[in-house]
């Protein structure tokens, strides 16, 4: 449950990103687009999500926080 909640706020972080994103793409401004996406809260967002779906396949933990060790 912890996973998705965090998945999803992250989700929701990105996809506000983007939409700043999109707002300065309209307005014309290239070179800011650029930076936002390789430098500023684009690049951020992405990395954060990144490492959340990371976390979640490397912790081979089960429910109560024991190494789930036996096949399913």
């Amino acid at each position: 449950m912890k996973y998705a909640i965090q998945a999803q706020t992250a989700l929701d972080r990105l996809d506000q990103a983007l939409l700043s994103l999109n707002k300065i793409v309209k307005a014309g401004k290239q070179k800011e687009a650029i930076q936002f996406m390789e430098q500023g809260p684009l690049k951020e967002r992405f990395e954060e999500l990144q490492n959340i779906i990371t976390i979640s396949q490397t912790n081979n933990m089960g429910s109560r926080g024991v190494e789930n060790i036996r096949p399913l």
